[in-house]
C-alpha cells in the first residue's frame, strides 16, 4: 500500500536529574559536594532511507518518545547520555508541525537526518554549585523536559520523469513498456490510483519515472485527489504529459492537452517552464476518419514541445521516446531551465 501522508506525535528524552551529595571518607569529617550532573535525553531524528518509498509503516506506529538522560550521582558521577530514535522515511519526506506551514525539515538524500524532537539537558549536580560563597550546596537541577510535537509527514516522489494526463491516457501501459514497473493495467478511467516508480534507462543511463494519478479538471483546486496527486510531480525535471490520440474514445484530444495544462499552471506556475514532451499515445488504434495527431503536432509547435506518437501495443515510438528523456535529463539544470 502507497501511503504519502502521516500524523505522528515524537517527544524527545527528559534530561536526567543532577544529584546532591557530598563526600563521606574516613577521616574526611566536612567532605565537600560531589552531585554530578544528569545526562541529556535523546533527540528524535528523521533519517532518509533510499529503498523505501511509503509511508505506511507509520500509520501504524504513531508514537516516537526518546528515552531519557541517567541520573547524576554521587562520587561525581556522570549520567550517562541517551541514544537517539531514529524514525526511517523514504526520501522525499517533508515534516511540518500540525497547526501551521511551517517546514521544519526535508529529507532528499539517503541517509540525511533532520532534527524534529531536541532532548532535554542533564540537570545539574550540586557540585557544580560550588562556589567561594556557598562551600555546601544542596541544591541540585532536575533534568530539563524533551521537545514534543504533533507532526505532519509528507511524501512527495522523487521522480527525474513525471507522466501525467487525464484518466485512462494510457500512462500506466506506457510506464509498463519503458521501465519494469507493474502498474494495474485495465480498459476504465482510475486504475491508478496511487503514484508508480518505475526504473527506466538507455545507453546505461537510468532514470526514475512516477506515474501520477489521472488528474481532472478542477485537480488545482482539490477535485477528486488532484491535490494529493500533484504535489508528486513538483520534483520532477522533466514531464511526460500522455494523451489519448487514437481518435476513437470520444475525448477531444486538443481539448485534453489544454486542460491538463491550465491544471498544471494553477497548482505551480513554475511548472509551465520545466521541459516537457507529449505523447500521442494508443496509436495502434487510431482512427481514420478522426485523427487527432495534426492537431497536436500544432499544439506541440506552437509550446516549443516535442511530440511522439506511441503505441505500446506495437511499441511504435518507445525507443525515439526513451532517448530522449534519456538526453534531456542529462542536460545540464541550468541550461535546461534556460
Amino acid at each position: 500500500m502507497f501511503v504519502d501522508r502521516v500524523k505522528i506525535f515524537v517527544k524527545g528524552g527528559d534530561g536526567g536529574r543532577g544529584c546532591s551529595s557530598f563526600r563521606r571518607e574516613a577521616y574526611v569529617p566536612m567532605g565537600g559536594p560531589d552531585g554530578g550532573n544528569g545526562g541529556a535525553g535523546g533527540d528524535v531524528i528523521l533519517i532518509g532511507r533510499v529503498n523505501q518509498n511509503t509511508l505506511l509503516p507509520l500509520r501504524f506506529h504513531t508514537e516516537f518518545r526518546a528515552k531519557r538522560g541517567g541520573h547524576g550521582g554521587p562520587s561525581n558521577r556522570t549520567g550517562r547520555d541517551a541514544p537517539d530514535t531514529h524514525i526511517d522515511v523514504p526520501l522525499g519526506t517533508i515534516v511540518r508541525e500540525e497547526g501551521t506551514d511551517i517546514v521544519m525539515g526535508e529529507v532528499v538524500a539517503d541517509e540525511e537526518e533532520v532534527l524534529i524532537a531536541k532532548g532535554g539537558r542533564g540537570g545539574r549536580g550540586n557540585k557544580s554549585y560550588l562556589s567561594n560563597t556557598n562551600r555546601a550546596p544542596r541544591n541540585a537541577d532536575p533534568g530539563e523536559a524533551g521537545e514534543e510535537h504533533w507532526l505532519w509527514l509528507d511524501l512527495k516522489l522523487l521522480a527525474d520523469v513525471g507522466l501525467v494526463g487525464l484518466p485512462n491516457a494510457g500512462k500506466s501501459t506506457l510506464l509498463s513498456k519503458i521501465s519494469a514497473a507493474k502498474p494495474k493495467i485495465a480498459d476504465y478511467p482510475f486504475t491508478t490510483l496511487t503514484p508508480v516508480l518505475g526504473m527506466a534507462s538507455w545507453d546505461d543511463y537510468d532514470f526514475v519515472v512516477a506515474d501520477v494519478p489521472g488528474i481532472i479538471e478542477g485537480a488545482s483546486t482539490g477535485s477528486g485527489l488532484g491535490l494529493d496527486f500533484l504535489r508528486h510531480i513538483e520534483r520532477t525535471r522533466v514531464l511526460v504529459h500522455v494523451i489519448d490520440a487514437s481518435g476513437i474514445s470520444g475525448r477531444d484530444a486538443t481539448a485534453d492537452y489544454e486542460t491538463i495544462g491550465r491544471e498544471l499552471d494553477a497548482f505551480l506556475p513554475a511548472l509551465s517552464s520545466r521541459p516537457r514532451v507529449i505523447v500521442a499515445s494508443k496509436r495502434d488504434l487510431v482512427s481514420k476518419e478522426d485523427d487527432p495527431l495534426a492537431a497536436l503536432q500544432a499544439l506541440a509547435e506552437r509550446d516549443g514541445l516535442e511530440l511522439f506518437a506511441v503505441s505500446a501495443a506495437t511499441g511504435q515510438g518507445l525507443k525515439e521516446l526513451t532517448q530522449h528523456l534519456a538526453g534531456a535529463l542529462q542536460t545540464p539544470r541550468e541550461e535546461a531551465s534556460a
